[in-house]
C-alpha cells in the first residue's frame, strides 16, 4: 500500500534510485538533502523510563541506551 506519511510504529520500505540494497546498513538515515535535511544532534533532552533497575539512578548514571537499532551510551544530568 502506498503511503505519503509514516507515523511511529510504522514499518515502511521504499525504493532509491541508482542505490543497491548492499550499500545499505542498519541504522542508516535517509532524508531530503535538498529539503530540511536530517543532522545529528551533539546532545538532546528525553524523557526516560527505567524499569527493573537494581539501585538508585542519580546524576552521573551512565546507561547504554538502546534507541531502534542502536545502542548509545550516555551521562543522565
Amino acid at each position: 500500500e502506498a503511503l505519503t506519511e509514516a507515523l511511529p510504529g510504522d514499518n515502511v520500505g521504499f525504493n532509491v534510485k541508482n542505490i543497491s540494497v548492499k550499500e545499505l546498513r542498519r541504522g542508516y538515515v535517509a532524508g531530503d538533502s535538498k529539503n530540511q535535511p536530517p543532522r545529528g544532534a551533539a546532545d538532546f533532552t528525553a524523557q526516560v523510563i527505567v524499569l527493573n533497575h537494581p539501585g538508585q539512578i542519580s546524576n552521573g548514571y551512565t546507561p547504554v541506551l538502546d534507541c531502534h537499532t542502536a545502542h548509545i551510551a550516555c551521562k543522565f544530568a
